[in-house]
């Protein structure tokens, strides 16, 4: 037997619940336990980005194309006990009339994710992971944390953020936009 296969059939560090097997047995077993598990994936929630919120439109009885696509986006997707929201931007004309300040869109994304995370039987508690995007970080990162603190209780998400310029936004006016991972009991 050659020195990689060897290598390779030993077991030097066990991990976490991992039991010894028999080597052609376990593997057969591990194979059939892969093969037969697939992720479980609801939507929860259409986005109203890019169209409709309603999966699926119908063309209409003259058989032109419809006149508004179905939404290229899921705005939150459970996957198990998982819940991914995408993301929610800080500022839509047909909820404000105006953009606001950093503070005000964030306040405005972090009141619609409560709003979605509870409507998928969720709340801001279990909030694991928060992500955003945010124009001019070094203007607004300050002033965001004001607006964002007291919205999860301790201990508070894990947060990351990534910074760009107000053009690269993708729409005029928004000033942040934020996505997150949470749990469902």
């Amino acid at each position: 037997m050659d020195r990689r296969k060897v290598l390779k059939s030993l077991s030097l560090i066990p991990l976490a619940g991992a039991t010894a097997a028999i080597p052609g047995e376990a593997n057969a077993q591990k194979k059939q336990k892969r093969d037969s598990w697939t992720p479980k994936k609801q939507v929860i929630r259409r986005s109203n980005s890019g169209g409709n919120t309603n999966p699926t439109v119908t063309a209409p009885a003259n058989g032109n194309k419809p006149a508004v696509p179905a939404s290229v986006l899921s705005g939150c997707i459970r996957s198990g006990h998982l819940l991914f929201l995408s993301g929610i931007g800080g500022w839509y004309a047909e909820r404000r009339a105006e953009p606001g300040d950093i503070k005000v869109q964030i306040r405005s994304a972090l009141d619609t994710m409560k709003e979605v995370l509870e409507g998928a039987g969720s709340s801001m508690a279990n909030v694991l992971k928060v992500h955003m995007t945010v124009a001019e970080p070094n203007k607004n990162i300050a002033p965001l944390n004001e607006a964002y603190r007291g919205y999860f209780p301790d201990p508070p998400p894990v947060r990351s953020y990534t910074g760009c310029g107000v053009d690269q936004m993708g729409r005029d006016g928004i000033l942040v936009q934020i996505d997150c991972i949470a749990y469902v009991d």
